[in-house]
């Protein structure tokens, strides 16, 4: 048996890469007395992704709720979220003043993008499940 195969190759790598990278700045952080800016912005990358995967692994406990309005509530929740931490970052070191539209910036393009491949990928598996229901009901009518 397999452990890695096709389906899971790059999920793996992803998760691999994850791993080392943060242990490599915790690493570094702890033995090297180094926490710079790199470190900071790998560990805010990282805390980030883990939140708008949550968020967005949320939707179907509101199923009955219009999909757009679940969207757009999580849209709106993570990006409070970044600019909220980016306002409480401005006490510890000062922002550029084009730093909070940057945040912006760097966090509702790649979250847009991840969004929309989730949501079509739900869609998707969604009317594949439908599908099967529907062949299952066919073969109960037909015993029937």
């Amino acid at each position: 048996m397999k452990l890695i195969n096709k389906k899971n190759f790059f999920p793996t790598v992803c998760t691999v890469f994850t791993i080392l990278m943060i242990g490599k700045v915790l690493l570094e952080a702890v033995f090297q007395g180094v926490f710079g800016g790199y470190q900071g912005n790998v560990l805010m990358m990282f805390f980030f992704s883990l939140l708008g995967t949550f968020v967005l692994s949320q939707h179907y406990r509101f199923q009955n709720l219009p999909l757009l309005a679940v969207i757009g509530v999580q849209y709106l929740l993570l990006v409070s979220v970044v600019l909220g931490v980016t306002w409480l970052g401005s006490f510890v070191e000062p922002i550029h003043e084009e730093g909070y539209r940057d945040m912006f910036l760097s966090f509702s393009i790649p979250y847009g993008i991840a969004a929309i491949v989730y949501y079509i990928s739900l869609f998707y598996e969604v009317r594949r499940a439908n599908r099967i229901l529907d062949e299952v009901r066919r073969k109960e009518n037909e015993r029937i």
